[in-house]
C-alpha cells in the first residue's frame, strides 16, 4: 500500500470533467479548489453557453458519470438545460459544490520553483493568488469559439448587420424576422438553424464541406446507439492497432467491417433523401468517423425539403457588403444573399492563455499539436495534468477515467514511462491521426471513434478496468457508464492513506 502526502489540486473547469475530478480527488483523500469562469457549473451546458434547440448527442444511458444515472424523468436526448441540472445536482451529492468558486476566471498559472503551481484568478472580490500542488487543467477542447475574419466586416456591421458565434445566440428574438445565415455544417449548426428557422425572415445555411449525419433512428427503428455506441460499432473502424475480433473485421483489406459500413450509409442516404434534396457529401460513409460523428438534427431535412432553410453546399463566404443600404453576403458561387445576422458555427480554437508561452512550448510539436501521454499528461511538464482533453463518444465517462488515472498518479499506484518513451509514442499516434483525419485531430485531442480504446488503455496503466463479462456485453450492447461505478472505490483501496 503506497502512502502519498495530502495535496492541493487546482482544477481549472467545473463541466463534466473538472466535476468528476474533484469527486474522485476529494474521494481520494486530497483537497481540490475547482475554479469556473461561469456563473454555473456545466462547463458547455452552462446556462451562459447553451443556444436553443441544445440536446445532447448520446442518449441519457451513456451520456453520463458512472456514480450517477441521467435522471428516469428526463427524455432520452436530454436537453442543454437537463444536463447542467444533473451536474450541479452530481457536484452536491458528492459534497464538492463548496469547492468550485463560479464566476471566478483563471488569468495565469506559474511554475513555483519548489513545485506546484501559483495561480492568479480573477473575480468580482477582486484578483487571488494561490499556490496549489498539482494543477488540472479540465476547462475542455471547446474554449474560445472562432469567427472567421471575414472581407467587408466593417462595412456590414456599418449597414446594420451583425456577427456572432453560434453559441452566443441564447434567445430567438436576436434573429426573429431577420435574414440569418449559418456558417458550418455541424451538430451545433444544424441544431440551431432548425431553430432560427421558426422565426427567422430566411436562414441560409453556408457550408464548405458537408458531413454525414447518422440518423437517431435507423428507418426509424433501430437506436444508433447500437451502431456506433458499442465496442462493435467502434471496431468497425480500424485502430492503429487491431487484435481479436477486430482482426477478423478487418481481415482482407476491412472486407467485413467495409461492408457494413457501406450498408449504413446506404439506408441513410435512402432515409433522410439526401440524393432528391442534393446533399449527398463527398466522399464516403466511413468519413463519418474522421473528425468526429454528428446526429441528425430532428427537423432539418424536412425544412431543407420545404424551402425553410437553404443549404449551401461546398460554398464559402468570400466577402461582407453593404448594397443598397442593407447589409448582404457574397459566396464563393458568386451570388449574394441579404443576411442580417451571421452565426458563426466555425469550430474552435483550442487555447491556454493562462499558462506561459515556455510552459506551452514544452509541450507542444512543431505542428502545434499538443504532446499529452494519454490524453492526460504533457510531457515534459510537472505537476500539471489535463482532464477529459479529448472528444469522445462517452465524454463523461473519458472524462472519469482520465481523473482515476490522475488519481492514481498522484497516489503513486502507477508511474510514467521515461519522458523519451512517451514523445515516442505520442509522435506515433499524432502520425496516425494526421493522416487518418486529414489534419482534423484538434491539435490531437480527438479520439472519436475510437473512444473506447481510449478508455481501456487509459485504464490499463492503473490496472483497473471491468470484467471481461461486461467487456463481451459492450460488444453488442451500448456501453453503461454504472458498470464502471465501484473503480474509484477499488483505487482508494490501493493509495489509502
Amino acid at each position: 500500500m503506497t502512502t502519498k502526502p495530502r495535496l492541493l489540486v487546482g482544477i481549472v473547469g467545473a463541466g463534466f470533467a473538472g466535476l468528476s475530478t474533484a469527486r474522485v480527488l476529494t474521494e481520494l483523500g486530497h483537497d481540490v479548489v475547482v475554479w469556473e469562469k461561469a456563473p454555473d457549473v456545466g462547463g458547455v451546458w452552462s446556462a451562459t453557453r447553451r443556444y436553443p434547440g441544445l440536446k445532447t448527442q448520446n442518449n441519457k444511458g451513456t451520456y453520463a458519470l458512472s456514480e450517477m444515472p441521467m435522471p428516469k424523468h428526463y427524455p432520452e436526448w436530454p436537453s442543454g438545460e437537463q444536463v447542467q441540472a444533473y451536474l450541479e445536482n452530481y457536484a452536491r451529492k458528492f459534497g464538492i459544490l463548496s469547492a468550485v468558486e463560479c464566476s471566478t476566471e483563471v488569468v495565469s498559472a506559474t511554475p513555483a520553483a519548489t513545485g506546484g503551481w501559483d495561480v492568479t484568478t480573477a473575480s468580482e472580490k477582486g484578483t487571488d493568488t494561490r499556490h496549489v500542488d498539482h494543477l488540472v487543467l479540465a476547462s475542455g477542447i471547446f474554449s474560445e469559439p472562432f469567427v472567421p475574419p471575414f472581407e467587408g466586416r466593417e462595412d456590414f456591421l456599418a449597414a446594420g448587420g451583425e456577427i456572432m458565434p453560434a453559441g452566443d445566440l441564447h434567445h430567438l428574438d436576436q434573429v426573429a424576422g431577420k435574414h440569418a445565415m449559418v456558417v458550418g455544417y455541424g451538430k451545433s449548426a444544424c441544431d440551431i438553424t432548425v431553430e432560427v428557422a421558426g422565426v427567422a425572415a430566411s436562414t441560409t445555411v453556408v457550408a464548405r464541406e458537408l458531413l454525414w449525419k447518422l440518423p437517431r433512428k435507423i428507418k426509424g427503428v433501430l437506436n444508433y446507439k447500437y451502431l456506433m455506441l458499442t465496442r462493435l460499432g467502434e471496431g468497425i473502424f480500424r485502430y492503429h492497432t487491431v487484435s481479436g475480433v477486430e482482426r477478423l473485421l478487418h481481415a482482407r483489406n476491412s472486407l467485413i467491417a467495409g461492408s457494413m459500413v457501406d450498408s449504413v450509409g446506404s439506408v441513410t442516404t435512402k432515409q433522410l433523401q439526401l440524393e432528391k434534396l442534393g446533399l449527398v457529401p463527398l466522399g464516403t460513409f466511413a468519413d463519418i468517423a474522421r473528425a468526429t460523428v454528428s446526429l441528425v438534427t430532428e427537423g432539418f431535412f424536412e425544412a431543407v425539403a420545404d424551402g425553410r432553410i437553404d443549404v449551401r453546399r461546398d460554398t464559402t463566404v468570400t466577402r461582407l457588403l453593404e448594397k443598397d443600404g442593407k447589409p448582404h453576403a457574397e459566396l464563393s458561387d458568386g451570388s449574394i444573399v441579404r443576411t442580417d445576422v451571421i452565426l458563426a458555427a466555425t469550430g474552435w480554437r483550442q487555447t491556454i492563455p493562462f499558462l506561459p508561452d515556455e510552459v506551452l512550448n514544452r509541450f507542444t510539436d512543431e505542428r502545434g499539436d499538443y504532446v499529452l501521454y494519454r490524453q492526460i499528461h504533457p510531457v515534459g511538464v510537472d505537476d500539471l495534468s489535463f482532464a477529459g482533453y479529448n472528444s469522445s463518444f462517452f465524454s463523461p465517462l473519458s472524462a472519469e477515467v482520465s481523473a482515476l488515472w490522475i488519481g492514481s498518479l498522484l497516489g503513486g499506484n502507477h508511474t510514467l514511462p521515461s519522458d523519451d518513451e512517451m514523445r515516442q509514442q505520442v509522435a506515433t499516434r499524432l502520425r496516425w491521426m494526421r493522416e487518418r483525419t486529414r489534419g482534423n485531430h484538434a491539435r490531437g485531442t480527438n479520439v472519436i471513434p475510437f473512444s473506447v480504446h481510449n478508455i481501456d488503455e487509459t485504464l490499463s496503466d492503473i490496472g483497473l478496468g471491468v470484467s471481461r463479462l461486461t467487456k463481451a456485453k459492450e460488444w453488442l450492447l451500448p456501453i453503461n457508464p454504472s458498470d464502471y461505478r465501484d473503480l474509484v472505490q477499488k483505487l482508494k483501496k490501493r493509495v489509502r492513506r
